[in-house]
């Protein structure tokens, strides 16, 4: 089973996926957010329910417009320098913790336009999503691509707001639940127009999922609906190479094994 979130004429709704078709949820169980709230019986719910549903209740998935898969997340935390790669940085001794405004988070199949007055240097990067359950526990998977800024004055003292522009948070398509799906060794891979800038492996995470979380659970409190990105391959030295930003009509990919694509559109 799997999660998303579909924008309806009643704003965003969490529904269930099955293969080709979605199922919006009812009410008490109308976000992803509050899905994670009830952890494992709130999925028992889920399950319930869809398996009772009607087949008329299920809808085309090809038909309905995406949204983050947690529109509305408590905080969003990002891990910097945490795949071992060519030409990696040194490995940090603890992990080393970003963060992404809230309100940066963006739908599969969104446009991304940003003031390139602020910024013109910025570059994709796919990272496995973790969604925060219940009690900090882990909840479940999805991609995100943690769109960055390189320049300097961003990339070197103000990360926050370098990583926080409208949009620079796209997270989806769907929310695989933990129990479904092994992160130790997934293969996750991005690509500019079809070129690869990036494909490693989460087996090379320097600091666990485990260690990320009870890490972060040291220092603050995670609350349902968080958003934890934890990591990102180095980039390829192969053609486009990294020093290959953004530019407008670019189509980013973000994949992931077990979990999907996520698409962006710059412009």
């Amino acid at each position: 089973m799997r999660l998303a979130t579909i924008v309806g004429s009643t704003g965003h709704v969490a529904a269930v996926v099955r293969g080709d078709r979605c199922l919006p949820l009812h009410a008490g169980l109308t976000s992803v957010r509050t899905i994670a709230h009830a952890g494992a019986e709130g999925l028992e719910q889920v399950t319930a329910y869809a398996d009772a549903a009607s087949p008329d209740a299920w809808v085309p998935r090809a038909g309905l417009t995406l949204g983050p898969v947690v529109p509305d997340p408590g905080a969003i935390y990002t891990i910097g320098l945490n795949y071992d790669g060519p030409g990696a940085a040194p490995r940090p001794d603890r992990p080393l913790v970003f963060g992404k405004a809230a309100s940066s988070v963006a739908a599969h199949g969104a446009t991304l336009a940003w003031d390139r007055a602020v910024s013109d240097n910025v570059d994709a990067e796919v990272e496995l999503g973790v969604v925060v359950g219940s009690g900090g526990r882990v909840f479940g998977y999805t991609i995100i691509d943690d769109v960055s800024s390189r320049d300097a004055w961003l990339d070197g003292d103000q990360w926050l707001l370098g990583k926080s522009m409208p949009g620079f948070c796209p997270a989806g398509p769907s929310l695989v639940p933990v129990g479904d799906l092994d992160p130790a060794d997934l293969r996750l891979a991005c690509t500019i127009n079809d070129d690869p800038i990036q494909d490693g492996r989460t087996a090379d995470m320097r600091f666990s999922i485990a260690e990320i979380v009870s890490f972060l659970s040291r220092h603050l409190e995670l609350r349902p609906g968080d958003l934890i990105a934890t990591g990102t391959p180095v980039r390829l030295a192969t053609p486009p190479g990294p020093d290959r930003h953004l530019e407008p009509g670019d189509v980013v990919v973000c994949r992931i094994e077990g979990i999907g694509e996520l698409t962006t559109r710059i412009v």
